[in-house]
């Protein structure tokens, strides 16, 4: 991957996914002033912890399925969901597959 900041990029996110044996595995495609993008594997069973985040944020889940907890709500996510976030708001995400998202932070203003 080029300087996400100066080079475009045009990759196979499908490539980039690694699963860890009963892990999460992260990685940033774009680090800019305004958004953040990043490509996320969990191995089935793996769950993000209920926090907040300070912007707003998106995920596209793009593999397997997801258990995800939006507020007080929870949501059966599969192939294509989209989800969008408000700031502060409570959130937590359960893989029931082998599951693979990309996440948006949106952060405003540059």
């Amino acid at each position: 991957m080029g300087n996400p900041r100066t080079d475009p990029w045009v990759g196979d996110l499908a490539g980039l996914v690694e699963f860890a044996t009963d892990g999460i595995v992260s990685k940033t495609i774009v680090d800019e002033p305004r958004v953040k993008v990043v490509l996320f594997a969990f191995s089935a069973g793996q769950t993000l912890s209920e926090h907040t985040a300070g912007t707003p944020a998106s995920i596209h889940i793009l593999q397997g399925r997801a258990s995800v907890l939006l507020g007080e709500d929870r949501h059966d996510a599969g192939p294509g969901t989209y989800i969008y976030m408000p700031a502060h708001l409570k959130h937590a995400v359960d893989a029931l597959d082998d599951m693979v998202f990309l996440l948006h932070l949106h952060r405003g203003e540059a």
